[in-house]
């Protein structure tokens, strides 16, 4: 029979370096040897069980390294507000693991009493905010901590939208104090689907007080006749990795990054060559600043 690790006898971990997000597949690998990796990123709600397989590998790693918990159903935008159920599930998750960081997203997800298990972009206007942002303060006070929200991919944009979505992100921080969580792969997507420019969007968020943006994302994304689609199932490709030095040349290098990998999911190998690029990137971003220094 697996025993559980005590609670609240982690050590306490910050995140820094390249991580990765904890998939099943790699489980095997993780518990022979940590791999060399800084940190782990989970997904909470493949979490929230009282107890399996999943809660007790998790628990074993997070004795080894610090883990970031990234919410992907929450929906702080959904008009009807959060489900209570949801919410105790995520604090309790928290409270257990005590995770360096906690983020998710800046979308909705649910309407009516149905729950539509994506992450649908928000119209960008002045009443969206005032949602969001009650909706982050309450979060915050429930958790009794700093959040992070993240930008996200989209596939329409609304008529109404009265800002862009890092001037939304903006005005989030500045009347929430919450963080942001940076998805560099979903800026190139947006740039490519709306015609939206990524490097602006970088500039902008980089006006925010140092230490906002906690931390960074990295993916691959699928090539469709229509669009981009968001799938976190390839590589990461080399417009990416320019936006992502392009980030560390304006908002530093200690961000630390994710690689995310969800579809199709390869050897760990694979993930851990996507760690290395990002590494090596930062250490050239590093050495350019020294010499302009």
């Amino acid at each position: 029979m697996l025993t559980q690790p005590s609670e609240r006898s982690h050590p306490q971990l910050v995140l820094s370096g390249t991580g990765v997000g904890l998939r099943t597949p790699h489980y095997a690998d993780f518990l022979a040897q940590t791999p060399a990796v800084d940190w782990i990123e989970v997904h909470a709600e493949n979490y929230f069980g009282d107890g399996g397989y999943d809660l007790f590998v998790l628990q074993q790693l997070r004795q080894q390294l610090p883990v970031s918990v990234h919410g992907v159903g929450l929906g702080l935008g959904s008009a009807q507000g959060f489900r209570q159920e949801h919410l105790l599930k995520l604090k309790r998750l928290v409270d257990r693991i005590e995770p360096a960081l906690v983020s998710e997203h800046l979308c909705w997800g649910a309407v009516a009493s149905r729950h539509m298990n994506d992450l649908l972009p928000l119209p960008l206007t002045p009443s969206a905010l005032d949602l969001v942002c009650d909706r982050v303060d309450a979060l915050q006070h429930m958790l009794h901590r700093q959040i992070l929200i993240e930008n996200v991919s989209t596939y329409v944009r609304f008529e109404q939208d009265a800002m862009s979505e890092a001037d939304f992100l903006h005005a989030l921080v500045t009347r929430t104090g919450c963080g942001v969580l940076l998805d560099i792969n979903n800026l190139y997507v947006n740039q490519v689907n709306h015609g939206e420019d990524a490097l602006a969007a970088l500039q902008r968020l980089a006006t925010l007080p140092a230490g906002t943006v906690g931390e960074i994302h990295l993916a691959g994304y699928l090539e469709t006749p229509e669009c981009l689609v968001d799938n976190h199932g390839s590589c990461v490709s080399a417009p990416v990795w320019q936006l992502y030095s392009d980030t560390c040349a304006l908002l530093g290098t200690q961000i630390p990054v994710l690689i995310e990998w969800d579809t199709d999911i390869p050897p760990l190998s694979v993930l851990l060559g996507e760690v290395e690029t990002a590494r090596r990137l930062r250490m050239l971003a590093d050495e350019q600043m020294l010499a302009i220094a």
